[in-house]
């Protein structure tokens, strides 16, 4: 442990950090479960997890746009709040293991979801080198409304979500909205700057949310 980590007030306030955000999710939770109206139990919000704050900015969107197809990259509660807020909605969910996608599964089952197509696409090199999910599980999937990118898991590649670029760009409907978790790591952030790139008459705002959220939409 090095010395400012050692420090008391580095720690101190390091703390206090801590124990705000702890009490911003309990707010966002609390809201979340009052407008969502769930009728069975939900899994917990922490960990891989999506937090509360942007599984709320995904039922806000949702509402505002009321998107057709939706597409969900790494399955969990996202699936269900995107389900939920879009019953009209044909939502894809793709998870690359079949252990998460067997959990996100039951968990739609319990809520009474019939509005997923829910995936397994095993991670699989592509041309360029980097791991994805199997392409083939995307290919019936176009004019995306809504695309939410929570997966791969990206902890120890930051490149790991970049080929979503190259996968699901001309997939996107004209109006569709991008939201990107784990903004706060710099290959999120990356990703946000290239779809913005790559999207002339978006505009990009950065959320300041648990784990940074991105938001491309239309200007």
């Amino acid at each position: 442990m090095s010395k400012s980590e050692r420090d008391p007030l580095i720690l101190s306030k390091r703390s206090r950090e801590e124990n705000w955000q702890h009490y911003r999710q309990s707010e966002y939770f609390a809201q979340l479960i009052n407008l969502m109206d769930f009728k069975a139990t939900i899994p917990g919000l922490r960990s891989w997890a999506a937090s509360a704050d942007v599984l709320l900015t995904l039922l806000s969107i949702s509402k505002r746009i009321k998107p057709k197809v939706v597409l969900d990259l790494g399955s969990g509660i996202s699936t269900l709040v995107l389900a939920k807020a879009t019953p009209s909605a044909k939502v894809f969910s793709i998870d690359h293991l079949q252990e998460f996608a067997g959990k996100t599964r039951s968990l739609l089952q319990d809520h009474d979801i019939t509005n997923v197509d829910l995936r397994v696409a095993p991670l699989k090199p592509l041309a360029g080198g980097s791991d994805w999910y199997d392409i083939s599980a995307l290919s019936d999937i176009d004019q995306i409304d809504l695309l939410f990118i929570d997966g791969p898991p990206g902890s120890k590649d930051d490149t790991a979500r970049h080929p979503v670029i190259e996968q699901c760009l001309s997939k996107l409907s004209p109006k569709a909205v991008i939201v990107l978790d784990d903004a706060n790591r710099e290959g999120e952030r990356d990703l946000a700057e290239m779809f913005l790139k790559a999207l002339p008459g978006y505009e990009l705002e950065f959320l300041s949310h648990e784990k940074g959220t991105a938001v491309l939409k239309p200007r």
